[in-house]
Order: C-alpha cells, then structure tokens, then sequence
C-alpha cells in the first residue's frame, strides 16, 4: 500500500495526501522557479524533513535518556545551486529551551546526525547544523 498519494493540481501546484491519516500537503512552485511561493516548495519539503528527522531522534534517545527537548526550536535555510538546479546546502540552527549536560549534548548530536533522512540524502549536499549549546549544566 502506498505512504502518499499525490496529485498534480495544474499552475505548478500538487497535493499530497498521508493515506494513514489523510493528512494533506499543498506545494507550490517558489518565485525563483516560476511558480507563485504560496505554499512550501518541494525542496522547501526537503530541507523541512531533514530538520523534523533530526528533533524526532532526538526526541527519541532524549525520551529514553529520562530527559526531553519539549519546545525545542530549529531554523531551516536553504540554499539552492545551479547546474544541474538543487538544494547545495541546508543550513539548520537549533535554539533549546533549557541546558543538557555534556553527555546529553552528545547524545543529541550524534541521535541528529544518524537521522534516516541525514543518510538519504545525497552525500554532496552540504549540511550545516549548529546545536547553538551554551555552557553546559554539571551533571
């Protein structure tokens, strides 16, 4: 059975549907790329997957560490290259709520960067990620 099914709207838009749930996505061809932005792009769905991968494993090694990253923000850039079009780089800034011990930040970074989509995607496209630690907390 199919994840998603997905139809092509015309004027450069889709939908797509999560069959478990129904849950829909529109996308919209972006402004550099002759659509009209009013909705995220394909790539914009990229870049997106990668971060959410990222706080869903940590949510996970977190949960089973006794501790959470609740709230837990993140930044997504992207950034397109040319020849052939692509994204050349996401650029994800996270932004914690509170402070993790040493231990803990290891564990989160390692738990993001081992995430599903991380090892998806190309190895050529560049991934900058800044957990944005401040000092952490004695354990």
């Amino acid at each position: 059975m199919a994840t998603i099914e997905t139809t092509y709207l015309g004027g450069l838009r889709t939908e797509a549907t999560h069959v478990q749930s129904g849950t829909k996505i529109i996308t919209d061809a972006p402004l550099d790329n002759q659509g009209k932005g009013e909705a995220f792009s394909p790539t914009d769905l990229l870049s997106a997957s990668l971060a959410s991968c990222m706080l869903t494993i940590m949510g996970i090694k977190a949960r089973d560490n006794n501790f959470d990253i609740d709230n837990t923000t993140c930044s997504i850039t992207k950034i397109m290259a040319a020849n052939p079009r692509r994204v050349g780089e996401i650029v994800i800034n996270f932004k914690f709520p509170k402070q993790y011990t040493e231990e803990q930040q290891q564990l989160l970074e390692k738990a993001a960067l081992t995430c599903p989509v991380y090892y998806s995607v190309h190895e050529d496209l560049k991934k900058t990620v800044d957990f944005g630690w401040e000092v952490a907390v004695k354990a």
